[in-house]
């Protein structure tokens, strides 16, 4: 009994100095070794052998890291109060940064997105945030990108999915939209009466110059008159004694 448990204590030993000496990588895993405290070198992906006591190994993913940011209280540029969300994708360049100049990369890096977040929206008016989403998505990548490249991190995209309003602001912007569309309305109205009265204006210059488009003018519309059922008496007078009359009225 005494022998078995002599033999069963190094068995233990080199089973435990075996399994802390073999690490196997994934090909989306990388391994920041440190030695004696000191940071050493990145490896893998694969079989990687490190020394107990001695090395030090800490993971890293390399994958694509979908962030989903809190909703966030943002006081547009036009005093309006909305609720916005935002989702963010990026991923590690960097293992030794990314674990070296920063603890937490990825809880700094949801904490720094929600504070952007805020900043780049509060210089936007309500109107802006509405319209021009790709543009903000734009600015907000861009300052994430520059401020967490230290890190070792690449921000790929950055969209916003949600601008929330309160009952209130969407009733008044359902009032404003729909005074637009009257005003578009008359506009579109006036435009066309004045199209057509400058229409008017030109035939009856085309009609005062010659006697024979009055005439027949005059003929239409008597036979306009007759189409329709009506007890209309109409004394047509030719456009020779009314010519002469109508020259005496403007002298």
């Amino acid at each position: 009994m005494n022998d078995l448990y002599f033999w069963l204590v190094p068995v233990a030993v080199i089973f435990f100095l075996l399994s802390s000496m073999i690490n196997i990588m994934r090909e989306y895993e990388r391994a920041v070794v440190f030695t004696l405290g000191r940071f050493d070198k990145v490896k893998g992906p694969g079989f990687i052998l490190v020394i107990p006591f001695i090395q030090q190994l800490v993971r890293v993913d390399l994958r694509t890291v979908v962030l989903d940011v809190p909703t966030q209280d943002v006081i547009s540029l036009d005093n309006v109060s909305v609720k916005v969300n935002a989702v963010i994708y990026y991923r590690i360049l960097d293992p030794e940064k990314a674990i070296i100049a920063v603890e937490k990369v990825h809880d700094a890096t949801s904490q720094l997105a929600q504070t952007t977040l805020r900043s780049v929206l509060g210089k936007h008016e309500l109107d802006e945030m509405l319209a021009e989403r790709d543009s903000l998505n734009a600015d907000i990548q861009e300052i994430l990108d520059k401020q967490t490249n230290a890190w070792g991190i690449k921000v790929a995209n950055v969209e916003i999915k949600h601008v929330d309003l309160d009952e209130s602001m969407i009733r008044a912007i359902a009032r404003q939209a729909e005074a637009e569309r009257e005003r578009r309305a008359k506009v579109i109205l006036a435009e066309g009466e004045q199209q057509a009265a400058a229409k008017l204006v030109e035939a009856a210059k085309e009609m005062t110059e010659s006697a024979g488009a009055m005439q027949l003018r005059y003929l239409q519309t008597l036979s306009d008159i007759g189409s329709e059922k009506n007890s209309t008496i109409v004394f047509p007078m030719p456009m020779e004694i009314i010519a002469p009359i109508l020259e005496k009225l403007n002298k």
